[in-house]
């Protein structure tokens, strides 16, 4: 019986792992598909346009914006991310789960408009991992760093907004806890009423 897909919502400061986790996932889990996000920072070494983002000059964000085709937008260390409507809706009609890795309060705005969603917060196995990990990029420069570290802290408190929680410790582990939660939550009684009608329950 068709099943619509799930929202799914990832978050977790810079530096935390998330991308690797996603890859991993990405390669293992067919019946997910990545939503691309839209933003105006540079892009850096190996991420391609239309794959890991889309690529836009801050005029190019702006107009999507006045054209309401993001369902949600935040700037943050003085870049702007934004979600594109139509990629996320395609996706879960279709019957795929459709997974946003995207900034705390983006994702916030996400969970009041797609209250049904899955939200994952991703964590390091300590702070002082987390900085050795942003720092180990060689990237940044020494006050990116330190914006990056005060932002990770101010996301940390938010973690408890979150449905689940997921330490990084090993990238398996963490992929196979996000398995093991998207099946649990297509279980939910509450997401197969269809299920049920068609055997007289309800």
């Amino acid at each position: 019986m068709f099943r619509e897909g799930l929202l799914v919502v990832v978050s977790g400061p810079s530096g935390t792992g998330k991308g690797t986790v996603l890859n991993y996932l990405r390669e293992r889990e067919k019946s997910i598909k990545f939503s691309v996000s839209a933003t105006t920072r540079q892009p850096r070494s190996g991420e391609v346009d239309g794959v890991n983002y889309f690529f836009k000059t801050n005029e190019e964000f702006e107009n999507m914006i006045k054209n309401g085709e993001l369902v949600e937008w935040v700037r943050y260390c003085d870049n702007y991310y934004g979600t594109p409507k139509k990629c996320i809706e395609d996706t879960i009609k279709s019957g795929y789960d459709c997974l946003l890795e995207i900034e705390v309060e983006g994702a916030l705005n996400i969970k009041k408009i797609y209250p049904d969603s899955v939200s994952i917060f991703i964590l390091p196995p300590s702070f002082e991992e987390l900085r050795r990990r942003i720092e180990s990029r060689g990237t940044e420069k020494p006050e990116v760093i330190e914006k990056r570290m005060e932002k990770a802290l101010k996301e940390m408190k938010l973690i408890d907004k979150y449905d689940y929680v997921i330490i990084n410790d090993e990238v398996e582990k963490a992929v196979n806890s996000i398995c093991y939660i998207l099946a649990s939550e297509k279980l939910k009684s509450s997401r197969n009423k269809n299920i049920l009608e068609s055997i007289g329950l309800c």
